[in-house]
């Protein structure tokens, strides 16, 4: 709630209109009646789905990913996004891009073969990658450690 994704979208757009070319996501809240009802993934080609929606019952009858009061949909969130990715990743090395993920948490790290993907994204010598990842509180995530921890990532907070 500080502005990351705000600050991404600012951004994304000022590198769109200079002609950098510029692939990923950001996460959006999905507000009904003033109050949060979830988040949706947003590419930036425009394609939209759901990342997580405010569980009406507690029981977890099937197999579900839970953040809070969040339940995760973790097909939609891997159909938007990994196609994306894999897209960014097999691009020529000659050209340069820009790759937004937004963001690199909880909610996405349920998904192994997204964090594949950002490792292999971060590892291609073509791609910027312009991320964002929750300050550490209570358990650390290991994947979000990893990439702040690495020699070429640069870490700014946001306040």
């Amino acid at each position: 709630g500080v502005g990351k994704t705000t600050l991404i979208q600012k951004v994304t757009q000022a590198l769109k209109s200079s002609g950098i070319p510029i692939d990923g996501f950001y996460t959006e809240e999905v507000r009904e009646g003033g109050r949060r009802t979830g988040f949706d993934v947003v590419t930036l080609s425009g394609k939209r789905g759901p990342l997580s929606r405010v569980s009406s019952d507690s029981s977890t009858s099937r197999r579900e990913y839970r953040v809070g009061q969040y339940v995760v949909d973790l097909v939609s969130f891997e159909q938007l996004v990994l196609p994306m990715l894999r897209n960014v990743n097999h691009g020529s090395d000659a050209e340069k891009k820009i790759c937004v993920i937004d963001e690199i948490g909880k909610m996405e790290l349920f998904s192994q073969a997204f964090i594949q993907a950002v490792h292999q994204t971060l590892a291609g010598s073509g791609t910027v990658v312009l991320g964002t990842i929750p300050v550490p509180k209570g358990k650390p995530l290991d994947p979000v450690e990893e990439i702040r921890s690495r020699k070429d990532v640069k870490v700014f907070n946001v306040s």
